[in-house]
């Protein structure tokens, strides 16, 4: 008997006669609504990322999206093509033509990807746990570190100022799917020098995908659930003498299983994990210490009793800022330097040898000067050592000018250059007879140029326009070989090169909003050398899974409290064999949103209902298992602040 899971329970036990109330946002791209004044100190590297392309997610689109993952969010709003499996399973990036394992994450300045795998399943980061959604762009390893290669996905968290905000939601989908999410922020002063702010989120979701027909043109739709539970906390202490301490911790499960109903052919696949970080501030010295653990276990039929892989992960960070005088008529060079410590130890059944543990050392200088109004250098450098690896001196420089600085006009000109890197993963050195414990590390060098322009009061409105150029060429890409049987080679050299051009335009009237962001991407990646004969049949072919056009567009209208947003999607076709005989054909997505707000009584509830793949378009994200039809979304959320 097929099981329906049902939320109400659940809420009404969390609601104590608190509801919801968001203010319905406004969709734009750089001139984001926030929801709540915000105070940023520190702990982000963007500002010496000059020359870089970065883009906000902002506030809105979070707010309008609360109930998705962050691969829904990025496949609708940026050029990142995901391969993605169906609701609630496995869901991995190909950033700027690059592989699942060449994208860095970073909550709170940290970098959560799995040191097993060496990448993040997006399906299992929900909106719900953080704040701030930030893509950059390209290759920033002098800033980051290792594995942000094609670009870098930064999570953070921010302290509420309001003294309480509460909200409450649950959302039903097609296929007996349903979410739901309760937040609680809060602000207080302790003394005169002291106040204290925070944030408790909780969600739970349920991905029962019971389809109504099991095949779509002849391609099964593969049946799944997914149950996805976690709590986010953060702690915030300010002080008015310039310091901060916070503590945060998000806690999250997501247990996945496939053809539930076959005993014999299930497979299993739960995903745990308990990310802690305590960070602290003093004017311009910064301190972080954060514990991960995290968890999978696997099982296929029998799934009681299955394999059990543990990995823990502790790093300590500091860093100083400074300011360097260079001359009386010049603004001062800003300088960020300081170091960081992480220590890795992994039990996993199936490593030739278990456990293993691996240090990681880094330290950075990072410099931002503006010598001229018009002009903003960053010139940065950072050293990794590692256990067993010898990662090269990672430099890069960027700089920003401004061609045109109107008031009504604005032109600027972005370039950057520099080296990127990726240390194996511990899969890739350890894994029983597969892996290879003498794989080399990946080095590569990036250079972007671009242009981006913002033109006021045209038709009414505001535009934004960019075009960026990129050209990364990665030395030794790893990859697991099936025609060695799936062993970890590498590969002598691949270049990926591409552009990207978006537009934005934002209008405002006394009643009216409308906006429309739309992107394109051109994406070339291919292998250009080998190291061995057997491989030359594939040299300069592009790489699978990685479609070499991708477009998205989002488009809203709004009017007072209600607001339609239609959303496109498209990606040409993939290749799913080296050498490119074998290919999925490309598609096109639409999904249709409409929303609206009530306010009653001091507290407002807000409406949405959601129309995903409008057109009922037939496409396949692998091989053998077709994506799901039109399917639909309806979701309620109240809320409550208090002045």
């Amino acid at each position: 008997m097929k099981r329906v899971v049902t939320n109400q329970g659940f809420l009404i036990k969390l609601i104590i006669g608190v509801s919801l109330a968001y203010a319905l946002p406004l969709h734009a791209q750089q001139d984001s609504v926030a929801l709540e004044p915000v105070l940023i100190k520190g702990f982000v590297p963007q500002r010496f990322m000059s020359g870089l392309k970065i883009q906000a997610i902002d506030s809105a689109t979070l707010v309008q999206t609360r109930f998705q993952n962050i691969g829904d969010i990025l496949a609708a709003f940026t050029p990142i093509a995901f391969r993605n499996y169906g609701p609630g399973q496995l869901s991995t990036a190909s950033f700027r033509g690059t592989s699942a394992n060449h994208t860095a994450v970073l909550w709170n300045g940290l970098n959560i990807n799995a040191p097993t795998l060496g990448q993040t399943d997006f399906s299992t980061i929900p909106v719900a746990g953080f704040d701030q959604l930030s893509v950059q762009y390209g290759s920033a390893a002098s800033v980051i570190g290792s594995d942000a290669v094609g670009g870098s996905i930064l999570l953070d968290s921010r302290a509420a100022v309001r003294p309480l905000h509460a909200s409450v939601g649950i959302q039903r989908e097609s296929f007996d799917n349903d979410q739901s999410r309760v937040d609680l922020r809060y602000a207080v002063p302790l003394n005169g020098e002291w106040s204290f702010a925070g944030k408790t989120t909780l969600y739970d979701g349920r991905m029962n995908n019971h389809y109504r027909k099991p095949y779509r043109q002849g391609y099964l739709l593969l049946p799944t659930e997914t149950f996805q539970q976690g709590v986010a906390q953060d702690l915030f202490f300010n002080s008015n003498k310039d310091r901060e301490i916070s503590a945060h911790v998000w806690l999250t499960d997501n247990k996945l299983t496939l053809t539930p109903e076959d005993a014999q052919g299930r497979e299993m696949t739960r995903t745990t994990a308990y990310r802690t970080m305590v960070r602290y501030r003093a004017g311009t010295l910064a301190l972080r210490t954060a514990w991960v653990r995290d968890i999978i276990d696997y099982a296929k039929g029998d799934i009681s009793d299955p394999d059990h892989s543990v990995t823990d992960k502790v790093a300590t960070r500091v860093e100083k800022d400074f300011s360097f005088n260079i001359g009386a008529n010049l603004n001062p060079v800003s300088i960020k330097t300081g170091g960081e410590w992480t220590h890795y130890r992994s039990s996993v059944p199936g490593y030739a040898q278990s456990p293993v543990s691996e240090n990681r050392t880094d330290v950075f200088l990072l410099t931002r000067w503006q010598p001229a109004t018009r002009l903003t250098v960053s010139a940065n450098l950072r050293q990794g050592l590692v256990t067993g690896f010898n990662p090269p001196f990672t430099p890069s420089v960027g700089a920003e000018y401004g061609l045109v600085q109107k008031a009504y006009y604005h032109l600027t000109l972005k370039g950057s250059y520099g080296r990127s890197y990726r240390v194996p993963t511990l899969n890739e050195r350890y894994w029983k007879d597969l892996g290879n414990p003498t794989i080399r590390p990946e080095t590569g060098w990036n250079k972007e140029a671009g242009l981006e322009q913002v033109l006021k009061n045209a038709f009414g409105g505001t535009w934004r326009t960019s075009a960026t150029f990129y050209h990364n060429r990665v030395k030794d890409w790893t990859y697991w070989n099936p025609s060695r049987n799936y062993r970890v080679e590498n590969l002598q050299q691949v270049l990926a090169r591409g552009l990207e051009l978006q537009v934005g335009f934002q209008k405002q009237s006394a009643s009216w909003r409308s906006g429309l962001d739309a992107g394109y991407a051109w994406n070339k990646s291919s292998q250009e050398k080998a190291y061995d004969n057997y491989s030359q049949d594939i040299v300069g072919k592009q790489l699978v899974f990685v479609p070499e056009h991708t477009v998205n567009a989002n488009a809203f209208i709004q009017y007072k409290a209600t607001r339609i947003t239609s959303q496109f999607q498209a990606a040409s076709k993939r290749y799913t064999t080296f050498d490119n005989t074998q290919f999925l054909d490309g598609y096109g997505l639409v999904n249709l949103l409409a929303e609206t707000t009530f306010s009653f009584s001091g507290m407002q509830a807000r409406v949405q209902g959601q129309i995903r793949n409008l057109t009922n378009t037939f496409y396949l994200n692998v091989r053998n298992n077709a994506m799901p039809g039109r399917s639909f979304a309806v979701s309620l959320t109240f809320s409550y602040d208090s002045q």
